[in-house]
């Protein structure tokens, strides 16, 4: 006989799984069970005293609740008539206007801090344009002083060197004044600028 391997204790299956067993509930549609067809339904029983009780603190309990919150809901209004129209309002309204009136005493006043900051940078900008313009018109000047002198000493240059030249008024001197004081340009120089003459020592 062939004999297969025990499965081990844990592995063991001893019995089914356990399911909980539920009971769907019936709809309105289907027939109600045979023992429970001729049943009718007959209200408790309840004690006439104890339900005349029941009733009076329940009405006299609403009532309670009824005046406590119209005595609430009118408390609540008033305050916010109050709020509204009332002395809260107008106390409200007068603290409104006077911090309106100490923010606009606040922005004016920030307003003239800021105008008098914009004069005094403007001044100081006219003033720093006024030393620009004058140190840019003096240094004109003075170029144009030192153009002036250049451009004299150049007429006074030009004039010393006018005296030398030759003209037809002094041509005929000019010529007499070359015949009678010969000079000789048969002469080099060395590269130190010294004049050497054809039959002059040489030093």
């Amino acid at each position: 006989m062939l004999q297969l391997p025990r499965a081990p204790l844990l592995l063991r299956v001893s019995c089914s799984p356990c399911i909980t067993s539920t009971r769907g509930r019936k709809s309105r549609f289907d027939p109600p069970a045979k023992s429970k067809a001729s049943r009718i339904k007959y209200p408790p029983v309840v004690c006439v005293e104890e339900l005349l009780n029941v009733q009076h603190r329940y009405r006299e309990y609403s009532a309670t609740l009824s005046a406590m919150r119209a005595d609430f809901k009118e408390e609540m209004l008033r305050s916010r008539f109050e709020q509204q129209v009332g002395s809260f309002a107008e106390h409200r309204l007068h603290q409104e206007a006077m911090e309106h009136a100490a923010l606009m005493a606040w922005n004016k006043e920030e307003n003239n801090k800021a105008l008098r900051r914009r004069l005094e940078r403007l001044k100081v900008e006219d003033r720093a344009f006024e030393t620009l313009r004058k140190d840019a018109a003096k240094l004109r000047d003075e170029v144009e002083l030192e153009e002036l002198q250049e451009r004299e000493l150049e007429i006074q240059r030009l004039e010393e060197l006018s005296k030398t030249f030759i003209t037809p008024e002094n041509l005929v001197e000019r010529i007499e004044a070359a015949l009678n004081n010969p000079k000789s340009y048969n002469f080099c120089l060395d590269r130190d600028g010294r004049i050497l003459r054809p039959g002059a020592p040489r030093s």
